[in-house]
Formats: C-alpha cells, structure tokens, sequence
C-alpha cells in the first residue's frame, strides 16, 4: 500500500472493507443466523411452509386467495383479508392510500394520459366495493358509513368551495348512474362527468346512517399485503355460508374456527385471530 500513489490509498481501503463487510455480513452472519433458527425454530426457519396430501400448499405466514379461475370467491371455503399486492412476498405492501383518499378518477377512454384513461377507485371506493360484495357472498347487508348502495364513496364535490352551494356533483357516480342523493341545501345533485374537473370544489363525504355489519379486514388490505389471518368476527360471518357449502352443521364448523384461532401475543397484544389456510385445511379433512 505504501508503494500506491496517494490518492489511491483511500481507495483500495475502502475496496478491503467492502470485501470483508461482505464476507461477514452478506455470507457468515446470514448462515449463523439460519442455523441458530433452524435448531432453534425448526418450523418457522424454513418459511412455516403447511404440506397436505404430500405436496406443499402454502406458508402459515403468508395469506393466499382462495378464488376460482374466474376469480370468484370458493364458495366452500373462508375467504382472507384483502391484499394490495396480491399475496406476493416479493410485492409486500400497503395502497399507501389514506383516509383523505375518498375521490375516484373514473377511467376516461378520451384521456391522452395513460393512468387517467385506465381510472382508479378511492381507497373509499375500494372498501365501500369490497364491503359490498362480502355483503352479497354472505347474505347479510354490505352497507356502510360514507358508502353509496353501488358500492362507491358518498362523495359530493360542491361549488363555489366557500360559501352557498351553486352547484353540486356526485364524483363517484359518473353518469349515467343516479346520485345517491338528489339534493344537498336546496340544490340537485348531478351525476358525475368523465373527464371533467372537479378539483376546484368542495369535498363533502356523507356519511348517511348505515350500520356496518361487514368487518374491517374484510375490507382493508393489512400493512404488508401478506396477512394470513382474519379476525373472529370476520370467520364467524362467513361460517354459514362455508356449512351450507360443504353440507356441514354450522356448530361444527364454528367449532374448527374456535380449534384455529390464536389469542393475544403475551396475553394482552392484538386481538385473536384465524388462520385462513389451516382452517381451510382441517375443513378439508372433514369427510
């Protein structure tokens, strides 16, 4: 090193520490870690992969679609939260969509950009649709707070912003659809027009007085994407539904939620919850 020009000595050391923070850091400390885990941790070392029949069928950490080819929900088997990317580990994530995300951009075929001619739905859109559909699959309302019965967000945009209202637009409900209310202070609700911009008024979400019978995970994606459980609730509104499929009595099948279901980490953390796949799995071995 003695022997390198100046400049390059801070150089080739650098090069020397990479080389070595490799070596331990990319190589030997990610091999102690997945022996330790693996005798340690058996199971879950190795992805807490759930094997039936002989065959892999899943990971007890990961959730999965239980869908047909048409992507319908199985009507014989408990359905899981929804995910944001699909269930993809190599996709895991939230919508990163909040609360104040309650407008659509409805698709627009006329659009030079490519986003606006595709469209997307509201994170309240999203839940108000999925609540909607839960409602039917299960036989009980779908209805929700700021929910439209089509399924989309109650969402008025009022013009002027400040001030008595002149005009007033359901942005959600593009035309032809009828507005879920026909008048807001005196004035007549419009359907809303594909392309038109509305982002000068005044966003008023309604929250009407619907009492929500559908859980909240049945609606909303979890943070990762990858949850494999649901909540209590949320396996006991589907349990007749999965009964009536398999020909089973409904005590039964309550009693496989109850046999499947985790409490609170250390007793007092979260809620209780179900694991999807290892229920489907036991109501499988029911013959």
């Amino acid at each position: 090193m003695e022997r390198l020009p100046k400049p390059l000595r801070p150089h080739l050391a650098a090069v020397r520490v990479l080389a070595v923070l490799t070596v331990i850091l990319g190589g030997l400390y990610p091999l102690l870690v997945t022996g330790v885990a693996r005798v340690l941790l058996p199971h879950r070392a190795g992805g807490s992969i759930v094997r039936a029949d002989g065959r892999d069928v899943g990971s007890a950490l990961i959730g999965q679609s239980f869908t047909g080819r048409d992507g319908a929900p199985v009507r014989k088997y408990f359905q899981s939260r929804p995910s944001a990317g699909g269930y993809d580990p190599l996709a895991s994530g939230a919508s990163n969509l909040g609360p104040q995300d309650v407008v659509d951009l409805p698709p627009d075929p006329r659009a030079a950009d490519q986003a606006a001619r595709k469209g997307r739905a509201s994170l309240l859109t999203q839940v108000c649709a999925r609540s909607k559909a839960v409602g039917e699959l299960e036989g009980v309302s779908g209805a929700r707070p700021y929910c439209t019965p089509d399924g989309v967000g109650a969402v008025l945009k009022v013009f002027p912003a400040v001030g008595a209202p002149t005009r007033v637009v359901s942005v959600n409900q593009p035309c032809p659809a009828a507005p879920f209310v026909a008048a807001y202070q005196g004035v007549r609700v419009e359907c809303g027009r594909r392309g038109e911009d509305y982002s000068a008024g005044r966003t008023v979400a309604v929250r009407g007085d619907a009492h929500a019978v559908v859980p909240p995970d049945a609606v909303t994606a979890s943070g990762s994407g990858l949850d494999p459980h649901i909540s209590v609730a949320y396996a006991e509104l589907q349990a007749p539904r999965v009964a009536g499929a398999r020909g089973l009595d409904v005590r039964r099948v309550r009693a496989l939620v109850r046999a499947h279901t985790t409490g609170r980490a250390l007793g007092f953390m979260g809620e209780p919850v179900v694991n999807v796949l290892e229920l489907n799995l036991a109501l499988d071995r029911e013959r």
